[in-house]
């Protein structure tokens, strides 16, 4: 189970490693060459001393321009001490490798993109000894993809926009999409793309609005997630407490895609206790234009 925003962020190219070089070509517009293969290395960068090491994610792309590492590392905040660390990893994997090793870093803060973007020189004025220039997604250029048919054609660069834009004012659209594409990939995939987003949602109510869009098409309950909720309901009471808050989830569905609810609809779905009603209208509330389409038999 993904446990953290920082680990959601980089465990996505271990899940699709090939987004990593669809993001250097398509967001970063870096010409990196297309691999024809792509391996998932051990991060692990501990030397014989005591000193432990590791990366976020470490993935060696095979091209025909040559053999790659690509470095991953999820980044939170400013953090000065990566002007030393990034540096050593790139050469210690070098090193070990014999091949050229890429930096790779990702963020949900503008300020943090902006810092990590800078280069990193060592040696005096003028004469660098070495110079480290990370690529770095962030929310400034990972595309928003708010529309079903672009999250679509490329399933995990909507997680990726979902993950770096989810606290932003877009993000109800973002996930909208978002989960109507994930009805077209496989449903073990999809479970964990779901966890992905959520561990990167700071935001309380984007967070629920995701929690209750995948509640609606099932693949909430998939995943380890599910199984507080589900404690939940078995305390507040069998079939009651569960119909009680699937109709609280239709009414934030609405709500949350600003879509106005009249007195009548609410108290016609809080009243339910109709388990298969409930759930065909929950359905119909993620792509409803109007609250009344919720009832289009009337």
């Amino acid at each position: 189970m993904v446990g953290s925003s920082h680990e959601a962020l980089h465990r996505i190219f271990q899940k699709d490693p090939a987004l990593l070089t669809r993001a250097l070509q398509r967001v970063l517009d870096v010409p990196f060459p297309e691999p024809r293969e792509i391996a998932a290395l051990n991060v692990d960068l501990t030397e014989i001393e005591p000193v432990e090491r590791r990366v976020d994610t470490l993935l060696r792309a095979e091209t025909d321009e040559g053999t790659y590492l690509l470095v991953v590392e999820s980044q939170g905040k400013v953090d000065d001490r990566k002007r030393g660390s990034w540096p050593y990893y790139l050469s210690y994997l070098y090193e070990k490798y014999r091949c050229e090793p890429v930096l790779m870093v990702i963020t949900q803060s503008s300020a943090t993109a902006r810092w990590a973007s800078r280069p990193i020189r060592l040696g005096f004025p003028g004469w660098h000894s070495l110079t480290v220039r990370p690529l770095v997604l962030g929310p400034d250029n990972v595309p928003v993809i708010t529309s079903e048919r672009q999250a679509e054609r490329d399933v995990p660069l909507a997680v990726l926009s979902a993950m770096t834009h989810g606290r932003g004012p877009q993000a109800p659209a973002i996930l909208e999409s978002l989960a109507s594409a994930l009805r077209t990939i496989d449903p073990d995939s999809a479970a964990v793309f779901v966890q992905f987003v959520d561990s990167c949602l700071a935001d309380p109510q984007a967070k629920q609005m995701w929690r209750d869009l995948m509640t609606a098409i099932q693949y909430f309950w998939r995943h380890p997630l599910a199984e507080q909720v589900r404690e939940e309901g078995r305390e507040q009471g069998l079939e009651q407490g569960r119909a009680e808050a699937k109709a609280e989830m239709i009414l934030h569905i609405l709500e949350w895609r600003g879509i106005p609810v009249p007195d009548a609809v609410r108290d016609r779905v809080s009243i339910c206790t109709d388990l298969d009603q409930l759930e065909l209208w929950a359905q119909r509330a993620v792509h409803a234009n109007d609250a009344a389409q919720l009832f289009p038999e009337e």
